[in-house]
């Protein structure tokens, strides 16, 4: 019998684990930290042997093949002893796919990909089709194919899922931008993130779809080295030869061999630039994916955005309170801020993923009175931003950070968190950051 071990006992590597004792492999799953209750619950009704805080080598070393959390790099002890011993190490995302016929609708990108990723699982089901949502946001794709039967999944897939992926092949491929992002993840060479995100559209075929932002410049380098058998539906802001998508006159235009669609862009529930992007991919997605003209016009205009993207939360004497923590990157730091019409007090700050703070520079110059560097260690963002606007400001803790802004914003201002940066120096995750934001401000 083939012996599969899993590292990770999280969402990931539970639904693998399932899956892999439903195919009727030797299941062994091994977790370096704690595994949560629910997890472990799932393991025993499952009878899958797991251990927890510690991996056991001679459990490990025996397999034949590794299922690896997206969490796990390459560079951890147990990893470069399996790649010594040559046994083969892959995806969740790899392995699942083995074991289901559905379309799949595969979405990456630095940012935006939660966003397209529930705005085109939205589309898809409010036009009837039975569709699943897994990857990067919903349920374990392993797990939903173990349990469910779905005809469809959108898949959000970042660069660490998508690393691992050798004959995994999406039906439908999105690419909304490449910018730098977890280049500490890859030895700091850009090179090699870009490569990661391309992965996408590995073993596709000419029945098959590559959907991306035309404007961006990584993208259309790589297009013009790679030899892409795929269908491509570039999209941008602007009418060009080949753009299958774009912004004329107010009214966002679906051009594909497909169906023609067009929608006001009043009419879209998502605001700001970043989210035309995010429309226009998950639009071209629904289009050729047969959803009907009305459905994808209602979706448009009904869906209700993401947790800690540019989410509302509230305003206290007259100032607006923004929960952007999502923003792990400079780009989508400028995303945020370039949408904002009112002077702001900015909230950056956490675990720096090799950042370079000049992309924002201007806009913070132009836009933000007030900065509060919220992090362990705030001197590369002192080094950027010294001198640069009228008040910067210290906190250890998302209270204290509340507490400044309070005092420095007065009407009319609106305070963002939009951070830049990773969240483990203070915080669990992004969520947990954005939560004790929202939890601060209700508290004012």
């Amino acid at each position: 019998m083939k012996r599969i071990v899993i590292l990770g006992a999280g969402e990931s590597g539970t639904g693998s684990a399932i899956l892999a004792k439903k195919q009727g492999f030797d299941v062994f799953v091994s977790d370096s930290g704690p595994i949560k209750e629910t997890y472990k619950k799932a393991l025993d009704e499952h009878h899958i042997l797991w251990e927890e805080k510690h991996h056991t080598e001679e459990q490990i070393l025996n397999a034949d093949e590794v299922i690896k959390s997206p969490g796990i790099p390459d560079k951890v002890p147990m990893i470069q002893a399996l790649i010594a011993k040559k046994i083969p190490i892959i995806s969740e995302i790899e392995f699942a796919g083995r074991y289901t016929n559905a379309k799949t609708i595969c979405i990456t990108g630095s940012n935006g990909k939660t966003t397209t990723t529930l705005l085109t699982y939205h589309i898809l089901k409010s036009g009837g089709l039975n569709v699943g949502l897994a990857g990067n946001v919903g349920n374990s794709f392993a797990w939903q194919v173990a349990e469910k039967d779905y005809d469809y999944y959108v898949i959000e897939l970042s660069s660490f899922q998508l690393d691992n992926t050798y004959t995994f092949k999406a039906d439908v491929a999105v690419l909304l931008n490449i910018t730098p992002d977890h280049l500490d993840r890859y030895h700091y060479n850009m090179q090699e993130y870009v490569d990661a995100k391309f992965r996408i559209i590995q073993n596709q075929t000419e029945n098959d779809a590559f959907i991306y932002w035309n404007d961006d410049p990584f993208i259309r380098a790589e297009i013009e080295k790679r030899d892409i058998r795929s269908r491509k539906f570039p999209f941008s802001l602007k009418k060009g030869m080949g753009i299958k998508a774009f912004i004329e006159d107010q009214i966002l235009v679906i051009d594909t061999p497909d169906q023609q669609f067009q929608i006001e862009k009043d009419e879209l529930s998502l605001m700001g630039t970043h989210n035309l992007y995010n429309s226009l991919a998950a639009a071209i997605s629904a289009n050729i994916t047969h959803i009907r003209k009305e459905n994808i016009r209602q979706a448009l205009s009904n869906f209700e955005g993401v947790e800690h993207r540019l989410e509302f939360v509230s305003n206290v004497r007259g100032v607006t309170y923004i929960n952007d923590s999502k923003a792990t990157n400079v780009n989508s730091c400028w995303y945020a801020l370039e949408s904002m019409k009112t002077p702001v007090v900015l909230i950056l700050g956490g675990t720096d993923k090799g950042n370079d703070y000049s992309e924002i520079e201007s806009l913070v110059r132009e836009k933000v009175k007030t900065l509060i560097f919220l992090g362990v260690d705030n001197a590369k963002l002192h080094q950027a931003f010294d001198g640069k606007v009228p008040q910067i400001f210290d906190a250890q803790s998302m209270k204290e950070t509340v507490s400044i802004a309070y005092k420095q914003a007065v009407k009319g201002d609106t305070v963002l968190l939009s951070p830049c940066c990773a969240s483990f120096d203070l915080f669990l995750n992004y969520e947990d950051r954005g939560r004790q934001f929202k939890e601060c401000v209700r508290q004012l």
